[in-house]
């Protein structure tokens, strides 16, 4: 509840004190002058603020306005000594303000603020009187009454110089009729009508003669110009007749040029439009086989480019898959070739491992090692021979015996000698791998065969 308190006694003391604020933010109209005095922080006395706005400080500032409007003031100037020692009465009416220029301002602030527009009105009145004198005095009643620019012109001059010290503004002067007590503007008036009369007599009288003198003449130069007037007319008709006929031969020159001219333009222009016709068609074709042609591209280049695309991809895919397929078989067969050669240098290890195992039971003797197995080979080399003979189908044989056969021999040994001959035999077999056949494994030699001498037998 305490804090609620204080917090409301802050909102109060805010609100009051931007209240306060806001009502010390004086704004300026437009038909006034804003005058803040006191502590302005500038050099002059007051500052002068004319359509604006401007925060005025409590305790060191305060503010006041000064009125635009203006005032009239009626100034019926009476005895006023002439330059040429002639006193006239000169009424005019006087419109003045307070001035909204800088300096003006600062002047009217410093002596005027406060005062009541009879106070101002008085001031002016007497500054007014014044500089009206001193122009009266410096001027003859001649410029005064008849170059009334001249005198207004001293007159705003003067006035106006005097008026700005205080801060007031000339806005108009109005001078109305000026007169003096001696009738002297009254004479001038009567000398100037009096003399314009005798010049309008005068003027009159000059006319007349003009005019009679002139009426003379005027017959005079009517004769004279009528028979001039009547030759002139004459060469005018001759010369109008000439400039006709010239100006019709002219007009008829002309048409036929333009004739001419219009036939040939529009022989041009026709010949144009075939030319921009033909063209239009030409271009028209050209457009029409452009598109046919681009058609048939379409139909055909575009079919043609797109199928043969299409073969390009499907050979390079056939192509990608006989390039797998191969790599797989030739991956197959160096898997098959690798597999055989581990195989056989296994089989070869192993054999090589056997040998070796055999040459080291036969006591390092090689020889001895190839005929134990030989010797475990001898039962399927024998099989070996039989088998060659053995699928020979035999069906009848006819043996003609001559009865000379030699060493005892007959036709029919002979016979299955030779065909037992033609079964590979052993030795030569060994030959073939590079071996020799042991010689108990030989058989009888040649001269085994011949025969014994009788004291032998």
């Amino acid at each position: 509840m305490p804090q609620m308190t204080l917090i409301l006694i802050l909102v109060a003391v805010i609100f009051v004190t931007l209240a306060a604020i806001l009502r010390r933010y004086r704004r300026c109209p437009s038909d006034k002058i804003l005058v803040i005095y006191g502590k302005t922080g500038r050099r002059s006395s007051a500052k002068c603020i004319h359509g604006g706005a401007a925060f005025i400080w409590p305790v060191f500032q305060d503010y006041a306005y000064l009125d635009l409007k203006p005032i009239s003031i009626e100034c019926n100037l009476q005895n006023a000594l002439s330059k040429q020692n002639i006193r006239v009465d000169v009424p005019c009416r006087f419109t003045v303000g307070i001035s909204t220029e800088p300096d003006v301002m600062t002047n009217a602030a410093e002596r005027l603020l406060g005062l009541s527009t009879d106070s101002i009105q008085s001031i002016a009145t007497d500054i007014l009187f014044g500089q009206l004198r001193l122009v009266i005095a410096t001027m003859d009643i001649e410029e005064i009454n008849a170059d009334r620019d001249k005198f207004l012109a001293s007159v705003s001059a003067n006035v106006e110089a005097e008026l700005r010290k205080i801060g007031l503004k000339l806005i108009n002067v109005n001078v109305t009729d000026i007169r003096d007590e001696s009738g002297y503007i009254e004479a001038l008036g009567k000398e100037a009508a009096a003399k314009a009369i005798n010049d309008a007599k005068k003027s009159v009288a000059e006319q007349n003669r003009y005019g009679e003198t002139g009426k003379a003449n005027a017959d005079k130069d009517t004769r004279v110009n009528v028979a001039a007037a009547e030759a002139d007319a004459v060469k005018g008709e001759n010369s109008a007749k000439i400039e006709i006929a010239n100006s019709d031969a002219l007009r008829r020159q002309k048409t036929a040029e333009a004739e001419r001219q219009a036939v040939a333009a529009e022989k041009v222009q026709a010949a144009k439009a075939l030319e921009e016709a033909y063209q239009s068609e030409r271009d028209a074709e050209l457009a029409r086989a452009e598109r046919e042609e681009a058609t048939q591209k379409a139909n055909i280049v575009v079919a043609a480019e797109i199928d043969k695309q299409k073969k390009i991809i499907e050979a390079e895919a056939e192509a990608e898959q006989i390039r797998r397929k191969a790599k797989g078989e030739a991956d197959a067969i160096f898997a098959k070739m690798d597999a055989q050669a581990k195989g056989m240098l296994e089989i070869l290890t192993k054999q090589a491992d056997g040998f070796k195992s055999l040459v080291t039971a036969a006591e390092g003797d090689a020889q001895k090692a190839v005929l134990m197995m030989i010797a475990d080979k001898l039962p399927e080399l024998v099989k070996t021979q039989v088998e060659a003979v053995k699928g020979i189908n035999i069906d009848k044989v006819t043996v003609w015996d001559t009865g000379s056969g030699a060493n005892g021999k007959t036709a029919t040994s002979n016979f299955i000698s030779g065909m037992m001959k033609s079964v590979p035999p052993l030795e030569d077999l060994f030959k073939m791998a590079g071996m020799e056949l042991p010689t108990y494994l030989k058989g009888a030699s040649k001269a085994d065969d011949q025969p014994q001498p009788e004291a032998e037998k």
